[in-house]
């Protein structure tokens, strides 16, 4: 939800602080006042001198006294007020701002371990010490959720990865079967074969990509530098027979751009991109580029590809599990409808963020995003 800025929790505080310090302050040098206006005047008054008690006639008196007045005390006791009222803002603010500083620290960790699980992460915990108090049980409370969710998400995982590795065995035999009847000289053409064939092969695909899936989303990969432009380019001669076949122009070019991660998980990001960019395209004479760029602290792939038009809306589901477009798969068309989701997967594993644009012309301009690699090999 995009909300107008506005003042900060702490600065609202110190503010709070602050005034009720100056509140309190002044009710007690009114307080004072109207103490000390009992005992004073209206006007000045200027005493007679007089003689000690007991002392012999003709010694002189004491001096005469001079009382002050309202108006005498006012301009007395107005200035240091004042002084004293700027003394208690001050504190007020800086005591305030330490004080709420100190009081707001729990939510801080709350908000950071909250953006952490936002980007995927369910392994990190608040742990938030000291004793029992509102911020404490709403960090327990957090932990405990995020549990929950690292444990749910862990075993969809393992079941997604168990259930590929068993379905791996009877797919293969299956194939070997049926390449087996194919090839048999003595058997006649039989179009049911040739169906079957193209149905386990799409099955022993879409294994393997799950496969791929749950091994990304589990970060158990080894870190390494990569150069993106490379994988660009190995994934541009890979698929130049079927962008030619699809007539489709397919360009590939940029600047080195190190990173660091799993070549063969950032090549199958490459890959899936340039794969999907080609296959969803124009009838005819489209075309594909594939670009990589240095920036600051982060180096950047681009799949920019002519196509329909997308609607915006549309956007985020692209990257849900076997959708495409605007409707679920129900078709032969390549794919399996797990690119974009591996894509996305491999993205968040290697830290980096997956940004889709649908172009005003047609197509979509993708851009991945991942930290550059410092001179030692890890993530600058």
């Amino acid at each position: 939800m995009d909300r107008a800025p506005g003042p900060s929790v702490r600065l609202r505080l110190t503010l709070s602080y602050a005034g009720f310090l100056m509140v309190t302050g002044i009710l007690l040098l009114a307080v004072v006042w109207v103490f000390l206006l009992r005992y004073v005047p209206d006007e000045a008054v200027s005493l007679p001198a007089r003689r000690p008690p007991g002392a012999p006639i003709g010694l002189p008196g004491r001096p005469g006294r001079f009382v002050p007045g309202r108006s005498d005390l006012w301009r007395a006791f107005a200035p240091k007020a004042a002084v004293v009222s700027a003394l208690l803002l001050v504190f007020g603010l800086l005591g305030g701002w330490v004080l709420a500083g100190r009081m707001l620290a729990p939510l801080t960790r709350i908000t950071h371990a909250t953006r952490t699980a936002t980007s995927g992460s369910l392994s990190h915990r608040i742990r938030l010490p000291g004793r029992q108090d509102e911020f404490r049980e709403l960090a327990d409370a957090f932990d405990t959720m995020l549990a929950q969710l690292e444990a749910h998400v862990g075993e969809q995982r393992r079941f997604a990865a168990n259930a590929s590795h068993e379905l791996r065995t009877p797919l293969s035999v299956m194939k070997s079967l049926l390449d087996v009847a194919r090839a048999d000289p003595d058997r006649a053409a039989d179009p049911l074969v040739d169906r079957l064939h193209t149905v386990n092969t799409r099955a022993i695909d879409l294994t393997e990509a799950l496969l791929l899936l749950s091994r990304a989303d589990r970060r158990s990969f080894t870190r390494a530098p990569v150069d993106l432009s490379l994988l660009a380019e190995e994934a541009g001669e890979t698929l130049l027979p079927l962008a030619e076949r699809n007539g489709v122009t397919l360009e590939t070019g940029g600047d080195v751009a190190l990173t660091t991660g799993s070549e063969p998980l950032l090549l199958q990001l490459t890959t899936n991109l340039v794969h999907n960019a080609i296959v969803h395209n124009l009838p005819e004479r489209g075309s594909v580029r594939v670009s990589t760029e240095n920036r600051a602290k982060a180096v950047v792939l681009t799949v920019e590809n002519t196509g329909g038009r997308i609607a915006p809306e549309l956007i985020p589901t692209l990257t849900e599990p076997f959708r495409r477009g605007t409707a679920r798969v129900h078709t032969d068309h390549g794919g399996v409808g797990l690119g974009l989701a591996i894509v996305e997967s491999i993205t968040h594993a290697h830290d980096g963020t997956l940004t889709i644009t649908p172009r005003p012309a047609g197509g979509l301009l993708i851009t991945v995003e991942l930290p550059t690699a410092s001179p030692a090999g890890s993530p600058g």
